[in-house]
This record gives structure tokens, sequence and C-alpha cells, in this order.
């Protein structure tokens, strides 16, 4: 039995496919598209997902997708007419949207010409924050769980309370639009000029640099409620119609002004995307996260109580702020933590599959994920062939030799782009498609910022540690593979890698383990026989770009920037051979 999720017409726009209830692919379209966060039809995801299954469409016996344009129709109707100053554009906009959701089996007829029309697939409509939690706990390792998703909005809902036993989810409570945490963190995110749609991570590493001295005056805008609930204060947020202005058809998502006059009155003028950060920036992102922090406790706390269950799955936007979801252990009776990688829009592709084989076809739990490696991968026949192409002088090596080599070049200071097997799911780079870097050298914060990554100078990097090795570095020893939560470094060690500490003391760890990613395990382990740390500076493989998907991007990334060797699978290639 084979299931296609897909996630349309949505920022993040993504596919799946699971075989029997094991995952075969998943990939988001921006991988393909090349533009950040792309929001559309996925046909180039569900290309690939029904090629590494090996299969056509018609060979596919549920679709589902992971938004219901009829959930809570009633409350937008009233939403509408109690509010009468609608814009009609953002109306027709989101009735245009409804109809293109509504003709997926057209779209499929029309973009894949083999199916011949022989679409046999039973499709399923599911609730945008249903998906989102299937996504994180029917791949969990956990029989019953706490859940919650939260994110800006879905079918008009930010947030929603579950618990999930066996095969089952069952909900528990939803707060609806216009009530968000996440509006109000983008809201914030606007006004301090980071205006690119998921630019939210930037204030997240910014808040390091500054005091909540503006807690009181974000706490203004909440109302807090019972039962884990609030309400933003409309006053200080620009809300039309059913929803936000948002452009995204088949393009980079585009969202309206959020912030309201009213933020003026109390921080200033909103600062311009080219203008230097100032303390009152910072200060701002500090408060901003604080805010954020405090209702997300809330809202866990109540979850606890409500449940009674010490594990918690989490997923939605806000499930991607690091820094909170490494506080949740000291401010929340929760005692595991369960986050996929892809717990943004993006995951509600994999919700949509899971909910299909769980809840509505009563299939037993069968699978758990692991690591992240789901997306394409290249055999060296292919790649050899792009190297000659580019005209470039290139090495082949075994394995030993590569993990030898590139071991050594980076305790040299040598920064190298890593490209191995499976493309990951997820907006981390997590070892197969990673720059690569010496934590040992404060300096190369700088070369990577600068003349890499081309980026602020306040963004930090992360830290992959071998898993056996977490407890010398940091006072947790709690499995981290998929770079999602921040922790605490010991401080007698944040001197042995400053690179990868950020200001406050923290670093956003990934631990290795052998038994997912044996390649880069080794490496590891050869950088800590030379170096006596088992840790490595990851970052993502790109340049103001989507992590980079096949060989050519590779390439074409290391001619651009001064990353200083370029491995690709067996191959190996140095800057002066270019």
């Amino acid at each position: 039995m084979y299931i296609l999720g897909i996630n349309a017409y949505h920022p993040d726009s993504s596919a799946c496919i699971i075989k029997d209830g094991e995952l075969i692919a998943a990939v988001e379209e921006e991988r393909f598209k090349r533009i950040k966060h792309w929001s559309g039809f996925p046909i180039d995801s569900i290309r690939y997902c029904l090629e590494e299954a090996g299969i056509s469409i018609a060979d596919v016996d549920f679709i589902g997708i992971s938004r219901n344009p009829y959930a809570h129709l009633y409350k937008k109707l009233i939403y509408i007419i109690k509010n009468r100053k609608v814009d009609s554009n953002i109306i027709n906009s989101r009735l245009k949207n409804f109809v293109r959701i509504k003709n997926i089996k057209n779209l499929l007829i029309d973009n894949l010409p083999s199916s011949k029309q022989k679409i046999k697939s039973k499709i399923y409509f599911i609730e945008h924050h249903k998906t989102h939690m299937a996504s994180s706990f029917f791949v969990s390792p956990f029989k019953e769980s706490a859940i919650l998703s939260l994110d800006a909005m879905g079918d008009f809902v930010s947030t929603m309370f579950g618990i999930g036993k066996d095969n089952k989810i069952k909900v528990l409570d939803r707060i609806f639009f216009p009530n968000s945490l996440g509006y109000l963190y983008t809201a914030g995110t606007q006004f301090l000029g980071f205006l690119k749609f998921g630019d939210e991570y930037k204030v997240m590493g910014l808040s390091a640099y500054g005091k909540p001295v503006y807690l009181n005056e974000f706490r203004k805008m909440l109302i807090l409620k019972k039962n884990g609930k609030f309400a933003l204060d409309s006053r200080y947020f620009n809300f039309s119609s059913e929803g936000l202005s948002m452009s995204w058809h088949n393009s980079e998502p585009v969202c309206g002004r959020l912030f309201s006059k009213k933020w003026i009155d109390i921080f200033g003028l909103p600062r311009n995307s080219e203008d230097s950060i100032s303390k009152r920036d910072k200060d701002i992102a500090s408060s901003l996260q604080m805010i954020l922090e405090e209702m997300y406790f809330y809202i866990l706390n109540y979850l606890y109580k409500l449940t009674r269950v010490d594990n918690l799955c989490l997923a939605g936007g806000v499930a991607l702020n690091c820094v909170a979801n490494g506080k949740i252990f000291n401010h929340t009776p929760f005692k595991n933590i369960y986050i996929q990688p892809a717990a943004n829009d993006a995951g509600t592709a994999l919700g949509a599959v899971y909910y299909i084989y769980h809840q509505i076809l009563n299939k037993k739990r069968c699978f758990e994920m692991k690591h992240a490696y789901w997306g394409p991968a290249f055999n060296d026949k292919y790649i050899e062939s792009v190297l000659k192409r580019y005209n470039l002088k290139f090495e082949k090596y075994n394995i030993e030799e590569i993990i030898k080599i590139v071991a050594k070049y980076i305790t040299e200071g040598k920064i190298v782009g890593w490209f191995q097997g499976r493309m990951e799911w997820g907006p981390r780079a997590l070892g197969n498609r990673s720059i690569l870097a010496d934590p040992r050298k404060q300096e190369i914060k700088f070369i990577l910022n600068k003349k890499i990554k081309y980026r602020e100078e306040f963004r930090p990097f992360a830290p992959a540690i071998l898993l056996e090795k977490i407890v010398d570095f940091f006072n947790i020893n709690y499995p981290e593979p998929f770079m999602l939560k921040t922790y605490l470094v010991r401080e007698n060690k944040r001197s042995l890698i400053p690179a990868v500490v950020h200001i406050d003391g923290t670093a956003r760890i990934q631990t290795v383990d052998k038994d997912t990613n044996l390649l880069f395990w080794r490496l590891l382990k050869k950088f800590e026989e030379l170096t006596g740390i088992g840790v490595l500076l990851n970052t993502s493989f790109n340049e103001n770009e989507p992590i980079i998907c096949n060989p050519e991007e590779a390439i074409d990334c290391f001619l651009r920037t001064q990353i200083d060797v370029l491995v690709i699978n067996s191959y190996l290639i140095k800057k002066n051979y270019a």
C-alpha cells in the first residue's frame, strides 16, 4: 500500500511517500525550485517521491493533503461578517487557493502525463494542525505522548493541544485565529527589519545579545486566559478579513505587515533592513524571545496538567525555536521530547500520510524516524560526469582515505563542503549537505559569515558532536540528532570550541550516532583522534539559498565562495585545482 502526502499552495511546500507504513522519501520543493520556503504545487517533490518508490501515480492508493478548506468554515464566515472592513483581494486569494486545493487530482493528471488519468487514489483533506501532530507523534518512539502543534496559522487555527496513544491522536483543544504566538513573533521579526518569510530564526539568534527590557510592553500585547490559552490584543496587529495578506502561489511566500502603529508608539520607528543593528533592536529581540518562552511554557505546563504524560511531541513552526526548546526540561515536568526534523509546514506532508495510515486506516505503528536522510542521492558515475563537465581536477579515494584526509584538512583550518548520500529532510544540514570547519578556531566564524554564507555577523554556528561525548561538553545527557535544541556549554569547555559557542554560552547541538550516520560519525571520531575533541562546526551547505540538493549546486557554491575543499561522495576537489 502506497500513500502520498502533499503540502501544496502553502509555505514550505513538500511531498513524502510511504509503503506499508515505512517511509521511502520526503523532500521540500524549495530544494528543486531553489527558492526558500517555496509555496505552490510541489510537482518536483512528487516526481522524486514516485521515482524513489519505483512507481507511478497510478500505483498510489491514498493521497493526503495537509489542508482542509472546510475546517472551521463557520468560524471563518462569522469572523468576516463581524469584521466589516473586508479586503476583497485577500478573500479572492483565499478562494483561488481553495479551488486549487480541491483540484489536486487534475493537477496531478496535468503534470504527470504518464498517469493517463488512471489515478485510483482516494484523496483525504486533513486539517493542518492534525497533520502537524501526526507528523511528530506517529514517527516518535513514544507509545503515549502529550502533543502540541504551535505555529502562525493553518485552517484558522494557531495552536492545537492533543494526546497520542498507540495509533490514535485525540485533539483536546484549539486556539483560533487571530490569536497566534507565531504572528506575535513574526510581527516582531518584521519590526526588526527582517522581512523575508522565515526570518524568525535570525531574531532568535539576535536575542542573546540583548536584555529583555521591553518584556512588560510585550506582555501588554497578550491577554492571558485559563486552560493554557491566550488572546492577542488586536490593537497591536494589522489583521485584515479572515487572515493576513500573503502571496503564496508558485513563489516565495510574501507576508504583509503584521505590526500596527502602536508598536511605533512604544518602540519608535521600525528598523530599516539596511540599517545597522542597535542596542534597542537587540533588547527588542531579547524581550520578544522571552515573551514567547513565557507563553510556550504556560501552554506546555497546562498540557502536562491535562495529560499527566511525561512524553512530549512538538510540531509547527514554533517548534523550530531551539532556544525555547532547550529550556523545556527546566521549565516543565516533561521528561522526554520528540520533534521530527521538518517541524515546520513541510512536515505536514509527512503528517498527512501517517494520519491516513494510522488514524483513518487503523494500521499499527511500525516506523520511527531516527534520522533525516530522506532526499535525493547521486551515484559515483553521475558525480564523475558532472566533475568532468565542469572541467575540474579531482581525486577519488576510498572511504578510509577520505575520512583521514578531510579530518586533517579541517585541523589545518580549511573549510570543507561535505556532500554525502541522501539529502536531509527539514531545514537543518545534519552531515550530508554540510559545510564543516574546526570549532577550535574563533576566526572561523568571521570567515564563514563574511566570505561563504554572506550573512549577519551575529548569526551563530552549531556543533555536531559524537553522541557518546555529549556529557563532556554539555550539562545534559539527552540525544538531539536533529539540531532542534540549544543548551549551555560547560564553562570549562567553552574555550575549547569557541567557534560554536554563542555569546550567551549556549550552542544548538546535533548529536551524531554511528547507527544513523556512520560516515559522519567516523569523520568526527577521526577529528577527535587528531585533536582530542569530538566536535565539528556544522553549517548548511548553501549561500543565501536553500540547502544544496545535487552535485551541480555543490560545485557552483564551492566555486563562488571561499570554501577550500569540496568532497562529493568519494571525490575530492581542492580550490587550487579549479
